[in-house]
């Protein structure tokens, strides 16, 4: 979940405040990076993707709604961004994402606990990466990112039912890519 920016940060940088705007983005860089990430479906051209984000930001903050969170919307406006990037740029790259921490084990783990950890988590992250963008977008904000159906909602612009109803079909759409990778490989002695 987003934390909250301070009202008053919000309301400088729509006085024009170049500095209160890049605290901004700052507190938001992170979220913005993952997702970016993974709607490109590679981590080549976020660093693009996040400057023509915060120009495009910048350019119209004047439609940010008083009162509202700026995570969100911040977060459509890269989401959108990376969007027109991957579909100009026309192809389904790999998404490459940074090992995430692995959760806090205080048990010793065998070899051959590392091993099966390791293959499962690229197994996950290739069936992820055969998804399409707008899957990938929608299962990134909810565990990635952990937005509520809210904030979700707000990022991608539809009704929180649009969002429940997609992230429904794209974890049934996940399940089946990692059930036929499962199949796959235990039908060819891997």
């Amino acid at each position: 979940m987003i934390g909250p920016i301070d009202d008053f940060t919000v309301q400088r940088a729509r006085r024009g405040d170049a500095d209160a705007f890049g605290e901004l983005l700052r507190a938001h860089q992170a979220s913005a990076r993952r997702v970016a990430t993974v709607v490109l479906g590679t981590n080549q051209g976020v660093d693009d993707v996040m400057q023509d984000a915060a120009i495009r930001s910048w350019q119209r903050l004047e439609t940010f709604r008083p009162g509202a969170d700026f995570g969100p919307w911040f977060l459509r406006v890269v989401a959108n961004t990376a969007k027109n990037r991957h579909r100009s740029a026309g192809r389904r790259a790999a998404m490459v994402l940074r090992a995430q921490a692995e959760p806090a084990n205080d048990a010793p783990q065998s070899p051959d606990e590392v091993i099966e950890r390791r293959n499962a988590h690229q197994q996950l992250i290739a069936g992820i990466n055969r998804l399409g963008t707008d899957d990938r977008l929608v299962l990134a904000l909810r565990y990635f990112e952990e937005l509520s159906t809210e904030e979700m909602a707000e990022v991608m612009d539809c009704a929180t039912g649009t969002v429940k109803s997609r992230l429904s079909r794209a974890t049934a759409r996940l399940r089946a890519e990692l059930q036929t990778t499962e199949t796959y490989s235990a039908g060819s002695g891997r």
